[in-house]
């Protein structure tokens, strides 16, 4: 089935949520309520379905809007808007020499949640929620992760950064696939600094990392970085399928199109580092735009100095890179995934800069 006969099966069922059109937020919020975009087209009295695949933004009349519905937040665990800004430091202490150590849980469970407004999705989850824990830790640190096997399938932790092969979280290596019930503890020093992430790493890998088995992990400098308002996006989808030939939904950190319904509120002038990181599967390639605004970018957070200084950047899987940008207009700025299908899909949302 595709992309779209799927959402339209959705729509038959009653559904008031249409992910493939295009969608935006206007007026004032109001608790559990949404605004998407019911058609786009440039000419209001005409609105069939042979128009949907209009010009970005909806031509020169815009986009016509439709309040829907919002997913279950506190049936699914997490809320977006919370995972935006939510590290996980862990437990610390310091070993007789004086070394901080930091040390976490987290565990694999077989979990279904709401991608979107009735579509619900049986994910694979560390600690319950997609994605995962955003762990976080000052470069040099020594870390210890203890992973529990909650779920029914197999499964590890394979972080990206500096290991001993026993440390890797593949199957060849070390305790290897971690078994339904069992447990393992990865040990590592916090290095290089910059953004990473952790996925699990049994095959089908595809199939391990799209069900939610995946999430950022950040290493500070030393000299740490300048202050800001700090926030992660994890760029997903879900290929509700099961197809593996592309995904149905697109989201920033699991829920399509959620800041449309709640933007993200910024202050004016205030440096904005956003930590980015693509998660994507079953599309090679993946993009973050802003509107009305230019960000300096550092691929991989691995150096102290900007690459670019731009307004988009594409991503291949599991790629990432830390964001800063500084906003100098009060008011609503779009951001969304500048490859328009994935937009129309549910990757976008709002900036609230006031």
């Amino acid at each position: 089935m595709s992309r779209r006969r799927l959402l339209a099966g959705v729509s038959r069922r009653g559904r008031r949520f249409l992910f493939y059109m295009r969608a935006c937020r206007t007026g004032a919020s109001t608790p559990g309520s949404g605004r998407w975009l019911r058609r786009l087209t440039t000419d209001p009295v005409r609105p069939g379905p042979d128009r949907l695949l209009g010009s970005h933004g909806g031509g020169n009349k815009g986009p016509t809007f439709k309040r829907g519905d919002v997913v279950d937040h506190r049936a699914n665990g997490f809320n977006p808007t919370d995972i935006l800004r939510d590290f996980d430091y862990g437990k610390t202490r310091r070993l007789p020499g004086g070394r901080v150590v930091r040390e976490w849980e987290l565990v694999a469970e077989d979990k279904e949640i709401e991608v979107a407004p009735g579509v619900k999705f049986p994910a694979w989850t560390y600690n319950g929620r997609v994605p995962g824990p955003t762990i976080r830790a000052r470069e040099g640190e020594l870390l210890r992760v203890r992973f529990v096997n909650g779920s029914a399938h197999p499964h590890t932790m394979h972080f990206h950064g500096f290991h001993s092969p026993e440390m890797d979280g593949v199957p060849e290596s070390g305790d290897g696939m971690i078994k339904p019930g069992k447990s393992t503890t990865y040990e590592f020093e916090a290095e290089p600094f910059g953004l990473h992430l952790y996925h699990c790493h049994v095959g089908p890998l595809a199939e391990h990392i799209a069900r939610g088995l995946y999430g950022a992990y950040i290493v500070d400098p030393k000299q740490g970085r300048a202050e800001a308002d700090e926030m992660v996006m994890v760029m997903n989808g879900f290929n509700t399928n099961f197809d593996f030939e592309g995904n149905q939904v697109y989201a920033v950190n699991t829920v399509a199109f959620h800041h449309v319904n709640e933007p993200i509120k910024v202050r004016r002038g205030q440096l904005v580092r956003i930590y980015l990181v693509n998660a994507l599967e079953f599309d090679p390639i993946n993009s973050f735009h802003t509107h009305a605004t230019f960000f300096d970018y550092y691929p991989t957070g691995t150096k102290l100095e900007p690459r670019d200084f731009t307004d988009i950047v594409m991503l291949g899987q599991a790629e990432r890179g830390i964001c800063e940008l500084r906003f100098r207009h009060d008011g609503e700025f779009m951001f969304h995934a500048h490859k328009t299908e994935f937009a129309e899909l549910g990757w976008m949302g709002f900036f609230k800069v006031s």
